[in-house]
């Protein structure tokens, strides 16, 4: 038999996803995690299902109203693993987050407040709060505005994020390993989590230039087996255990900025390069750059000041990231703009 299940799609930042009410899920994880296999697709074309085949669209929000002092919604994020018939709650996914604010309202989890509405998301996979800011003019949000990012087309409202202490939310420290720098089959690497673990590698240690499309990086079968090695072998000493079957932690090889920015990377996720970079994978390397004795040492061009703005450049365009640290020089809140736009609502049906 099918079965209805209520949700709405939102294009979250440079990602697309359905959002579910996690009480309209079943509530143990192995059921949930199933029934949403069968409404994104199980399988590579996702022919079956609301998935668009790749992994920016193979994205899932459960949000729920949170018992939390400190926060109004709880945000669980799920990966679908395209084509392999399972899905993936390690990482968070700053791209869809930002839709929460938005779905949160829609949903009538939480109240208007004002022209502008603040939404205290707690992110279940990592253990840490955003504050969301959403553009909510004479008592309704609006998804009209001009403020763009690179990624997606056109201009929307801006929803304003900001982190709050996310340091070590994954792997349990801002540098997993202990160190700023790590030496991996020969390969200088600096493993890093502030959001997303992230494993940061200069491009020409691995015989690139950092510069290549997304397509040659891809399929470059070679270079692959190569870059996934040391993956596999960091993924333990990030306290990760075998990643063999995670989405991290991400690979992003640097560069020197081309394009005004203050680095240039190609990131993968894992085995396929990213058309742009993740909002929290952005907030990492951003980190790494003001890291004295990282691999982004030299590489990295460092603005001065305090809060610290990075751009940091990807294939289609540059990510912004405002780093503010305190007397010790520690990360304490990252921000940075998204935007995001509802794209349906209505009931995906799902075979039992």
């Amino acid at each position: 038999m099918q079965l209805a299940i209520p949700f709405m799609q939102f294009r979250g930042g440079s990602s697309k996803g359905l959002y579910f009410l996690a009480s309209d899920l079943p509530s143990e994880p192995a059921e949930r995690d199933q029934l949403i296999l069968a409404a994104v697709g199980r399988e590579a074309r996702q022919i079956d299902g609301l998935g668009g085949a790749h992994p920016l669209t193979s994205k899932v929000a459960v949000v729920s109203r949170s018992s939390r002092p400190d926060a109004d919604v709880d945000f669980l994020f799920v990966q679908v693993v395209v084509g392999e018939n399972r899905v993936d709650t390690t990482p968070n996914c700053g791209n869809i987050l930002a839709g929460v604010g938005p779905f949160a309202l829609e949903a009538g989890l939480i109240p208007v407040q004002g022209d502008t509405t603040t939404v205290r998301v707690y992110m279940l996979n990592s253990a840490n709060l955003c504050e969301l800011t959403i553009q909510t003019p004479n008592g309704k949000i609006t998804y009209e505005g001009n403020a763009k990012i690179d990624g997606a087309p056109g201009t929307s409202a801006p929803v304003i994020c900001n982190y709050l202490d996310v340091a070590g939310s994954i792997c349990g420290a801002l540098l997993p390993t202990g160190n700023t720098k790590d030496i991996i089959d020969g390969i200088p690497v600096t493993c890093i989590d502030n959001g997303m673990p992230v494993v940061v590698i200069n491009a020409q240690d691995l015989g690139k230039t950092g510069y290549e499309s997304c397509a040659e990086l891809t399929n470059d079968a070679e270079f692959r087996a190569k870059l996934e090695a040391v993956r596999l072998k960091v993924g333990p000493l990030m306290n990760l255990g075998d990643v063999t079957k995670k989405v991290v932690p991400k690979m992003t090889l640097i560069a020197p900025p081309q394009n005004g920015g203050h680095i240039s990377t190609r990131t993968f996720i894992p085995h396929t390069c990213h058309d742009a970079i993740g909002v929290l994978g952005a907030v990492s390397v951003a980190t790494a750059c003001i890291l004295p004795n990282s691999v982004t040492e030299g590489i990295a061009v460092i603005p001065e000041g305090n809060p610290k703005n990075l751009s940091v450049e990807h294939p289609s365009g540059e990510f912004s990231v405002e780093l503010e640290q305190d007397a010790n020089g520690h990360v304490i809140k990252a921000g940075l703009l998204r935007t995001a736009r509802l794209l349906s609502r209505g009931e995906v049906y799902v075979i039992v």
